[in-house]
């Protein structure tokens, strides 16, 4: 063999090694972290997504995304947790393997009272998304909307009408405040980029959460769930970005009901407000806000 031959050899088996020594960004991880609920002393668990390449760079603070998942998700918090996984930017990055460079929190709200709703009374383990070993498991079908897509009625006045739905996330706003503060405590996060968003029930929590803490927060996302005007004042003074989303042909959480509050907090003119109105979409217009990249996007944007 030539000399040549040999030391070309050698340079190709040292930068094949040189290559097999780099390192890959450490797996995504989920974790159940433990609590004592304030409404009922009960032990509970929440999740807690880390990010791909949490790991590797323990100096780095990252992001922070509460989630606040609808009526259909609750549950005992700890036997069916698991239900929380399946909508919302938790579903897009451990079940679709996204790579959301966020630490994400997912709690779950308690029954209080709800077990027999059908569609809670009813629902089986098996609609519970699985994480696959290799891939990614088929989104499920979007919700019949046999309903064409109308202009609708615009609501001015909510004056008699409820800011909140009956039993929802403001039962527990001392659990989320102290799960939000445990996970910042215990995990290298940016509180400067601490994020809220929810779906349907969620999205009414979201608002709450916004308007009663809104120096937590970096930004706003409710989804499906509109904003009372009561609400709005402590968000526009806080400056909070908030970036709503309504589903058109939404037959639970109707778009007519949207617009006073939005409209009384862009009044302020004190902070960025978006609304998107998914007019073809149902009530689960929240597969499309949370599989698409924009308003990821949008919240790396945000900071205090």
């Amino acid at each position: 063999m030539k000399i040549s031959t040999v030391i070309a050899a050698i340079l190709f088996s040292y930068l094949l090694l040189a290559g097999c020594g780099e390192s890959s960004p450490s797996e995504p991880q989920l974790v159940r972290e433990s609590y004592v609920s304030a409404l009922d002393k009960k032990p509970r668990e929440y999740f807690v997504y880390l990010p791909a390449g949490y790991q590797d760079e323990p100096k780095k603070k990252w992001p922070v995304l509460l989630f606040l998942h609808g009526n259909g998700e609750r549950g005992d918090g700890l036997e069916e947790l698991d239900y929380v996984l399946k909508h919302g930017p938790l579903y897009e990055a451990w079940i679709q393997k996204r790579d959301l460079p966020f630490v994400i929190i997912a709690p779950q709200l308690h029954m209080l009272g709800m077990e027999k709703i059908p569609y809670i009374a009813n629902r089986s383990r098996a609609e519970i998304p699985q994480r696959l070993a290799k891939g990614v498991p088929e989104r499920p079908a979007p919700f019949d909307t046999p309903e064409l897509m109308r202009a609708g009625k615009n609501i001015t006045d909510l004056s008699d009408v409820s800011p909140l739905l009956p039993m929802g996330w403001e039962q527990v706003e001392q659990d989320v405040l102290s799960i939000l503060e445990s996970v910042h405590k215990n995990y290298a996060t940016d509180k400067r980029r601490s994020y809220i968003s929810g779906i349907s029930y969620g999205g009414f929590g979201t608002w709450y959460m916004a308007s009663k803490h809104p120096t937590l927060f970096a930004a706003a996302v409710p989804v499906v769930g509109w904003g009372h005007p009561s609400l709005m004042a402590p968000i526009a003074k806080a400056k909070l970005p908030v970036w709503a989303f309504a589903g058109g042909r939404d037959s639970a959480v109707s778009k007519a009901f949207f617009y006073a509050g939005i409209n009384h907090l862009e009044s302020y003119k004190a902070s960025e407000v978006r609304f998107t109105v998914h007019e073809d979409m149902g009530h689960d217009a929240w597969t499309r806000v949370y599989a698409s990249q924009d308003v990821y996007d949008w919240l790396l944007l945000q900071r205090r």
